[in-house]
């Protein structure tokens, strides 16, 4: 028997495949942990709106902390059980840093929860073209006029790494600031919001301690998720920081990884 009592598994580039897709593998993987009374919960940069493609793969779908920490979603119910998003004021306050120390610096909000994306002219919509209809173009002031759960900061001219170095620095403690893309996109959500603060939130509802948790993740923005779980798990094919502090490293996600490893641990 297992000392974890949960799962807690980032979406893209862990739990998926490059293509998108969840494996038989890991289907299975996930349905057997759950007949032994063992959850598995998604902690992901995703906003609610992008849960469904990885929903409509899974029997049942999956509870998740969404928006890197800022939403606590049930779908059973499609309820919002918490929100931690950036307050106007705030939003103000750092988009105003962000422009003067990024002269290129392209803006996006998620708002209403994660349920829409609002974005300023020079912002490339370089994705969510399934999701049109919940996308709005804004001018510099809509865009901090109501608060929202994440604050995306693109620069064309940046390395990714560098860009949230910088974008740290700007900051301050005023919010957090991570990334999870290769390209220059650094999220931000509120101070003190982070993956491992939503799932803590979860855990704690449920009874369940750190200790119990193992986590899997790829990218900087699992750092903190990873770094709180009592066994961290990075991807084969994770960021080097993130297999740097992991307790182990598993396959990759396209191997399969998850699933190799809970098979592993759990006897599966």
């Amino acid at each position: 028997m297992s000392e974890f009592r949960l799962v807690a598994s980032d979406i893209d580039g862990t739990l998926i495949r490059s293509d998108g897709t969840l494996s038989p593998r890991t289907t299975e993987a996930i349905d057997r942990l759950h007949r032994q009374g063992v959850p598995t919960v998604l902690v992901t940069g995703r906003p609610v709106r992008w849960l469904r493609q990885l929903y409509d793969q899974m029997a049942e779908p999956l509870p998740a902390v969404c928006a890197n920490g800022a939403v606590i979603y049930d779908p059973g119910t499609d309820e919002i059980l918490r929100a931690a998003p950036i307050s106007v004021e705030l939003l103000l306050d750092i988009t105003q840093r962000l422009r003067e120390a990024v002269p290129d610096v392209a803006l996006a909000v998620e708002v209403e929860d994660g349920r829409s994306f609002w974005y300023e002219e020079k912002w490339p919509l370089l994705w969510d073209d399934q999701h049109k209809s919940v996308r709005v173009l804004a001018t510099q002031e809509q865009l901090t006029s109501v608060p929202a759960v994440k604050l995306l900061a693109r620069s064309a001219h940046h390395d990714p790494d560098d860009f949230v170095a910088l974008v740290s620095r700007t900051l301050g403690d005023a919010a957090v600031a991570t990334h999870s893309s290769k390209s220059a996109l650094v999220e931000i959500s509120a101070a003190g919001v982070t993956k491992a603060a939503g799932l803590a939130w979860v855990c704690e509802r449920q009874g369940i301690t750190a200790a119990e948790v193992v986590a899997f993740g790829d990218m900087p923005n699992d750092l903190p998720l990873l770094t709180w779980a009592g066994r961290s798990v990075a991807m084969g094919n994770a960021h080097p920081a993130v297999k740097e502090i992991a307790d182990e490293v598993t396959l990759t996600n396209d191997e399969d990884g998850v699933a190799a490893y809970l098979e592993g641990l759990f006897g599966l």
